[in-house]
């Protein structure tokens, strides 16, 4: 089937194949079209130009979006989407003033999710799923990670990769799977890690592969979680079983973490709320992409990536919203984008390639989408008729999004 948008104010975000993510001052570069047209054939972009060069082509749809814009959808690359209940009770204790650490440790954070989750059907969990899922892609989002880790069990582990597995299979938009087994130690290990690391390495990690239910191992390497020598060996498990790293790293400390995911040539490295010189020196001329996650810096009120810093020294970094019910309880990457500019001194072109196409790369989907570049996915955001671009961050209170496409389909 073939879809022709006509009269596209701007088209936003225009790429040639090949051009895998977007670093230093490169990020602040936002190629575009004018009074445009983009011809959707078979749920893949197949051609686009100015108006003037506008194809005689017998599409099946005509589409006139006169006086809007057009872009790539957002591309999610760290969300814990999967999970049971919520943690509203926690919000009152942060408002308090109570740490992340101190809340865990009278037995909410983490436990608390894996408590929950891991009394829930696997039926039950997707239902609850799917509507998190259903809800971010109208926001926008047209290629989603989503990752284990409340489940800290063998059993409840596999439930949650199976649930999103599910969700791969009954929903178009590219999803990629994590294992995060290593996201805290679980009650029963609580005197113990070295058991429950050999849990996961000798058990979670060869049934996962076995099952192919993951694309990628993460780890929460951090004070009071899991020490860069325990990452270090859950990498190298993971790699053993063909399981690419993306990893938790330098939410509350700086301790050794980026280094050690470089060096075994992570993906990703993600949250970076503490960076140090010698962090962000590490992490030049790599393929590991940093990505930021503002939505929790917001949401517990601790600093945020210093992506202003980063972009500056030359470093690519990829936007993401940390979507889990204790630390961002929030799947909307607008706000993100927004909070990126607002809080991280990002520009708006900056944020949107953050966003869009180094998104993409840090789940593995640079050649599929967070571009427009002919022979990627279809997956488009239709804006609401603006000024501009910078208009998405700047209103960070309501969504400018008209319509969302996905492989070229209406989905709202």
């Amino acid at each position: 089937m073939r879809i022709l948008f006509k009269n596209i104010k701007e088209l936003i975000q225009i790429r040639e194949s090949g051009i895998s993510f977007v670093s230093g001052s490169d990020m602040s570069i936002l190629p575009n079209i004018k009074n445009a047209f983009l011809l959707v054939e078979d749920g893949l972009i197949s051609d686009f130009g100015t108006m003037d060069a506008c194809p005689d082509t017998k599409a099946e749809q005509v589409i006139d979006v006169t006086g809007q814009m057009m872009m790539p959808t957002w591309c999610d690359s760290h969300t814990h989407i999967v999970y049971a209940g919520n943690r509203e009770s926690e919000f009152v204790d942060k408002i308090k003033g109570l740490t992340y650490q101190e809340i865990a440790n009278k037995g909410g954070g983490i436990l608390n999710s894996a408590k929950k989750l891991q009394k829930l059907s696997e039926a039950d969990l997707y239902e609850e799923s799917k509507v998190r899922l259903e809800a971010v892609i109208a926001m926008g989002t047209g290629a989603v990670e989503i990752k284990s880790g409340y489940g800290l069990t063998v059993e409840s582990e596999l439930k949650m990769l199976s649930v999103i597995k599910q969700l791969k299979k009954n929903y178009d938009l590219p999803i990629k799977a994590t294992f995060l087994g290593a996201h805290a130690v679980p009650k029963a290990y609580v005197n113990d890690k070295e058991g429950y690391m050999q849990l996961i390495i000798n058990e979670m990690i060869p049934l996962i592969s076995e099952a192919n239910l993951a694309d990628y191992i993460d780890v929460f390497c951090e004070t009071g979680y899991f020490s860069v020598e325990d990452t270090q060996r859950i990498m190298q498990a993971g790699k053993a079983h063909g399981l690419e790293s993306k990893i938790h790293v330098n939410q509350f400390n700086s301790i050794g973490g980026v280094q050690i995911a470089v060096a075994h040539k992570a993906l990703s490295v993600d949250h970076l709320e503490e960076m140090t010189d010698a962090d962000i020196e590490s992490l030049k001329n790599t393929k590991t992409m940093p990505v930021a996650l503002p939505g929790c810096s917001f949401f517990l009120s601790i600093p945020y990536t210093p992506g202003r810093k980063m972009i500056d020294d030359g470093l690519p970094l990829a936007l993401a919203t940390d979507y889990n019910p204790g630390s961002s309880p929030s799947g909307n990457m607008n706000f993100v984008v927004s909070a990126a500019c607002i809080k991280m001194k990002l520009t708006p072109e900056e944020a949107i390639n953050a966003a869009t196409i180094n998104g993409a790369y840090a789940m593995g989907l640079e050649n599929q989408v967070g571009s427009i570049t002919r022979g990627k996915l279809a997956n488009l955001i239709v804006t609401k008729p603006i000024n501009s671009y910078g208009f998405i961050p700047y209103s960070f209170g309501e969504t400018q999004i008209d319509k969302v496409y996905i492989k070229g389909q209406q989905i709202n």
